[in-house]
C-alpha cells in the first residue's frame, strides 16, 4: 500500500503496553469479531463519540472504550494521520504495523451497509507531508514519508479518477467555468491548473500546511482552499451558483449548438428560460440549435458506459461495412476510464485506405444510418489537413482532420444494461457522437489529442517550453533539429518528449 494512503507503525509482533482492561461495555451481539474499533475523541467531542460508539455496537461492531492492544482500527474525525500519531505518542503508545487509521466516513458507510465495507484510499488517514512527530523513547516511529516534487505540468503527474480533494476541486471547477463563460481567460486558466494539480495528489488537503510546495496554487486559490477548510464550503463558488448570469449561461449553453455569443445575446434580451426562447417567434435558430432543442432532454442527460459501448458497436458495424480494415477507437473521457460523459468520440483510421476512400467514408456511414432511420442530425467538416505543415503554437488549437458531429438514435435493445438513460415509454435515446477520420500515419498524434483533458494541453505546453518542440493532433516537430518526429504509438511520442508514459486512465487532469 502507498505510504501516503495509510499509516502503519512498528511491527505487529511487539505488543504495546495495555492502557486498560478491554471493556465488555455492550449487551449487543458482536457480529464482526475480526474488527476491534476505537473511536478517537480528539476533535470529535465526548457526546458525539458516545453516540457513534453506541450506534456502532447496535450494528454488531465491537467498540472499545479505551485503547488496548486488541484494537485493530482507530477511527477519527477531522484528524490527519499525523494528528493521530502525535496523540498516540503523547499517550506513550507503540502502534502496530497492522493497525488501521481510518476516517469516520468509513465507519458511517459501514453502519449504513450494516457490515464492514472495503477500506478505500479515501477512508485511510494520511501522514501530512510536512509533519514528522517527535520520536517517543522506546517506540518504533516512522517519519512522514517523503513526497516527490510535484510538477506544474499535468503530463508529469498521474491523475486517476480517485480524487482525494473533490471538495476543493469542485469549487475551483465552478469558478473556472464561470470565468470561461465570462471569457476571463487568465483567471479561468489559473483555477483550472489549480484544480488539475489537486486532483493528482495522493493525499487529501487537511490544513494549509499541506499546500506548501504544491505548484499552481496562487494567493487567490489558497484563500479559497483556506475558506473551505474553515467553513466546509466555498463562499465564492456558492455565490457563483446563485448568480443569475451564470445560471442563465449554463442553461443556454447546455443546448447543443449554442455558444457564448448566442448565450450573451439571449441574456441581454432578457431571456432566463428555454421555454421563453423557444416560443419567441422573432428568434432564428441554426439547424444544430433546432436539433439541440428537439432532443434536449436526452442530450443533457449523461451517457453511461453501457450506452457508450452500444454506440461503439453501432459505429464499428457501419464503418467496417465500407472499410473492412478500419480501426475504430473510442476516445475522450470514456478512454480515460470515466463511467459517464455528455457525448461519445471515436477516432477512425485505416492502414490500407486510399485518400479518396478516407474522404468518402464518413459520408457513406452517415448515409447508411440515414437509410436505417438512425441519423437525427449530421454536420460533416471536410479535412483541411496539410501533411508537412508545422504544428500549431496554440495549446487549444483544433485539428484539421475530417470530422462529423452527429446525433444518433440509440435503440434501447442495443444497450446491455438495466439502467440505461432512456426516458420511460420511449424505446430509444438521442446520443451525441463525434467521428474523426485521420490518416493512418497520424493516428498516434490524433489518439493522444482526442483522449483529451487538461493533460493534453499541458503536454503541448511542456513540449514548447521544456523541449523546444511543437505538438498537436497532427505531428511533433523538433524546432532545434528542424525535423518532424515520427511516431507509431503514444508511447513513442512520450519517448520523444523525454517523458514517462502515462496510461489513458491516469490522464484525468
Amino acid at each position: 500500500m502507498d505510504p501516503l494512503q495509510a499509516v502503519h507503525l512498528g511491527p505487529r509482533k511487539k505488543r504495546p503496553r495495555q492502557l486498560g482492561t478491554p471493556v465488555a461495555s455492550t449487551p449487543y451481539d458482536i457480529r464482526f469479531r475480526d474488527l476491534v474499533l476505537f473511536i478517537l475523541e480528539k476533535k470529535m467531542g465526548t457526546t458525539r463519540r458516545a453516540f457513534l460508539m453506541e450506534l456502532a455496537r447496535r450494528k454488531g461492531f465491537r467498540v472499545e472504550n479505551e485503547l488496548s492492544d486488541s484494537v485493530t482500527h482507530i477511527v477519527a474525525e477531522n484528524n490527519s494521520g499525523s494528528d493521530v500519531l502525535e496523540w498516540l505518542q503523547l499517550q506513550n503508545i507503540k502502534a502496530s504495523s497492522e493497525l488501521e487509521l481510518l476516517d469516520i466516513s468509513w465507519l458511517i458507510e459501514c453502519m449504513g451497509a450494516g457490515k464492514p465495507v472495503e477500506m478505500m484510499g479515501r477512508h485511510q488517514l494520511v501522514v501530512n507531508r510536512n509533519s514528522s512527530p517527535s520520536p517517543v523513547p522506546g517506540s518504533q516511529n516512522v517519519p512522514a514519508p517523503a513526497v516527490k516534487k510535484i510538477s506544474q505540468y499535468a503530463c508529469q503527474r498521474r491523475t486517476t479518477l480517485n480524487n482525494y480533494n473533490q471538495l476543493f476541486t469542485d469549487a475551483l471547477d465552478i469558478l473556472a467555468e464561470n470565468d470561461e463563460l465570462r471569457e476571463n481567460e487568465g483567471s479561468c486558466l489559473a483555477f483550472m491548473r489549480a484544480s488539475s494539480v489537486l486532483k493528482s495528489l495522493p493525499f487529501p488537503i487537511t490544513s494549509m500546511k499541506d499546500t506548501e510546495g504544491i505548484p499552481c496554487l496562487g494567493d487567490k486559490v489558497k484563500s479559497i482552499i483556506e475558506g473551505i477548510i474553515e467553513d466546509g464550503e466555498s463562499s465564492e463558488a456558492k455565490a457563483v451558483l446563485n448568480d443569475e448570469r451564470y445560471k442563465s449561461f449554463k442553461l443556454f449553453t447546455s443546448v447543443f449548438g449554442v455558444g457564448l455569443k448566442t448565450a450573451e445575446k439571449w441574456f441581454r434580451m432578457g431571456f432566463r428560460t428555454l421555454s421563453k426562447i423557444q416560443s419567441d417567434k422573432s428568434l432564428r435558430f441554426t439547424q444544430m440549435q433546432k436539433a439541440g432543442f428537439l432532443y434536449y432532454e436526452d442530450l443533457v442527460s449523461c451517457v453511461n458506459r453501457p450506452e457508450a459501448e452500444a454506440v461503439s458497436m453501432l459505429v464499428k458495424e457501419a464503418v467496417v461495412t465500407f472499410l473492412p480494415d478500419a480501426l475504430v477507437t473510442m476516445t475522450g473521457g470514456f478512454r480515460r476510464g470515466k463511467m459517464t460523459g455528455h457525448d461519445v468520440d471515436f477516432l477512425i483510421t485505416s492502414p490500407e485506405a486510399t485518400e479518396d476512400e478516407e474522404q468518402q467514408l464518413l459520408h457513406k456511414v452517415t448515409d447508411f444510418w440515414k437509410q436505417q432511420g438512425l441519423l437525427l442530425y449530421c454536420d460533416i467538416l471536410e479535412s483541411t489537413f496539410e501533411k508537412f505543415k508545422q504544428p500549431s503554437r496554440k495549446v487549444d488549437a483544433l485539428d484539421h482532420f475530417q470530422k462529423c458531429f452527429l446525433i444518433l438514435k440509440l435503440d434501447h435493445g442495443r444497450v446491455h444494461s438495466e439502467k440505461s438513460g432512456q426516458q420511460e415509454g420511449k424505446g430509444w435515446k438521442a446520443i451525441r457522437v463525434d467521428l474523426v477520420m485521420c490518416p493512418y500515419d497520424r493516428r498516434a498524434f490524433a489518439l493522444l489529442g482526442w483522449t483529451g483533458s487538461r493533460f493534453e494541453r499541458d503536454l503541448r505546453r511542456y513540449a514548447t517550453h521544456e523541449r523546444k518542440m511543437m505538438l498537436d493532433n497532427h505531428a511533433l516537430y523538433d524546432r532545434t533539429k528542424r525535423v518532424f518526429l515520427e511516431a507509431e504509438s503514444e508511447e513513442e511520442i512520450f519517448a520523444h518528449l523525454g517523458l514517462d508514459y502515462i496510461e489513458p486512465w491516469e490522464r484525468n487532469a
